[in-house]
Parts: structure tokens; C-alpha cells; sequence
């Protein structure tokens, strides 16, 4: 068994997988990283690796009380990965996008691929049907939208995420809706549509912790999965396993 983990820039995530099978997933606070872990090889005993990826601040050291447990890898720039990395600044790019990518290339062979991860920022990963990895984009995602109205203006309230009601927003807090939330996702569906004016045989991949709330508000096509990162983590260790 091997216990994947996904320090993001809020949360953790993490899952337990016997070879492809994702036996259960959890979501917890940085905090409670210790204490969650404990709880999780208490219940599977059998993990013999836990495998990290991470762009939050918590440091190795978190996990090294675990290292008698079972063996600790730590995914990095130096591992070896499933695609050519075209990016001009390849050691700029975050582990958790080279994640993504390597599991939409090990995924979804012999196509062109686009990633989108909808989190604390909003972040979009091409690799082609020859596995180059081109680039993307990054942007702000929903709850930072939210936040920056609050923040950098001096009347604009901090609002939750919410469904608009319309698109034409009749008060204040229903304007900031419709801006955040249509603004969001007419900005996906437009970077969709470029890639595909430009690129054939494609397939698309959301993920993130709003990807089933953005999934049926967008207009193109999509497999939208929630866990994708994390499966990606585990098949990224699998591939570096086979080819180290």
C-alpha cells in the first residue's frame, strides 16, 4: 500500500492506494498533520511508502517521524517523469503541476492534453500527443477573487462562494457573485476554446477542490475528477519506480 500526500497552499490532501485503487482519501488542515497521518497507518497497517509531494510551507521534517514506518519520498525536480519538460524555466515550475502532467500523460496516452487545476490558484497544464510538456497558465482561483474584491477595496464585502442567481447581479453581493463566479468560468471555458481552435485529438481534465463546483457550469466538455492529483501521485512513484 502507499499513503500519497498533497500539501497544497491551504489544505492537505492525502489517499491510500493497493496499486491503482484508491482505498480512501482524506482532507485535513496543516495543523492536524501529524495527528491525521497517525491515524491513517494505524488503520492501514500494511503502507509500506508514503509519498510526498508539496508547494505549501510545511518542511520535510514533518514527516521524518514516520520514517521508521515505512520509507518517505519526497517527489522532486531531479525525479524522473513520464514526459519532456519544454518549459523555459523548468525548475520555476511547481511539483504539483509536473504531477498533473506526468499523470495526464501516463493517463490518457497518444492525445493532447490539458489540465486544469481549480484550487487556491487556478493553474493550466498543456502537454502534447508527443508527451512535451509546453506550459500553461496561472491565475486566481474563486476564493482569492473573493478576497482581493475584500482586501483592496474599502467597501466590498468578504463573501463565500456562491452560486449567482443571475448573471446580472441586482445587489452589491450579487454582483460580486456573478463577477467571480461567471468571470471564472467564461476564463476557462475561453482558454479551453483557444487550446482547441489550435490543437486536435484533445482531452481535457479538471480538477481541484472546485472542480465539481465548476464542472456543470462549463460549457466545453471535460472529465472532471476531484482526486486527480493525488492519483497522479501515486502513478508518478509507480513510474519512477520502474524507471529509476
Amino acid at each position: 500500500m502507499v499513503l500519497t500526500v498533497d500539501v497544497g497552499n491551504t489544505r492537505i490532501k492525502a489517499a491510500v492506494f493497493e496499486g491503482s485503487t484508491v482505498l480512501e482519501s482524506f482532507v485535513f488542515e496543516k495543523k492536524e498533520l501529524e495527528k491525521k497521518i497517525k491515524k491513517i497507518l494505524k488503520k492501514f497497517q500494511n503502507c509500506s511508502d508514503l509519498v510526498v509531494a508539496s508547494v505549501g510551507t510545511i518542511e520535510k521534517q514533518s514527516f521524518l517521524a514516520f520514517e521508521k514506518q515505512l520509507k518517505l519520498h519526497f517527489l522532486s525536480h531531479e525525479d524522473v517523469f513520464p514526459f519532456v519538460n519544454k518549459y523555459a524555466t523548468p525548475k520555476t515550475l511547481g511539483i504539483d503541476r509536473m504531477v498533473l502532467a506526468a499523470g495526464a500523460t501516463l493517463q490518457y496516452p497518444n492525445q493532447n492534453r490539458l489540465v486544469i487545476d481549480a484550487g487556491t490558484c487556478i493553474t493550466y497544464d498543456f502537454i502534447d500527443e508527443n508527451d512535451q510538456y509546453l506550459g500553461g497558465a496561472i491565475a486566481p482561483g474563486l476564493r482569492l477573487r473573493y478576497e482581493s474584491l475584500h482586501n483592496f477595496t474599502a467597501r466590498l464585502p468578504l463573501l463565500d462562494l456562491e452560486e449567482p442567481q443571475s448573471y446580472i447581479g441586482n445587489t452589491t453581493a450579487q454582483a460580486i457573485h456573478s463577477g467571480v463566479v461567471n468571470g471564472f468560468v467564461y476564463e476557462i471555458d475561453g482558454f479551453i476554446d483557444e487550446y482547441r481552435a489550435n490543437f486536435s485529438n484533445f482531452i481535457i481534465i479538471l480538477t481541484g477542490g472546485d472542480a465539481d463546483f465548476l464542472a456543470k457550469r462549463l460549457k466545453n466538455t471535460i472529465f472532471a475528477n476531484s482526486n486527480f492529483l493525488l492519483e497522479s501521485l501515486n502513478q508518478t512513484f509507480q513510474y519512477k519506480i520502474n524507471n529509476d
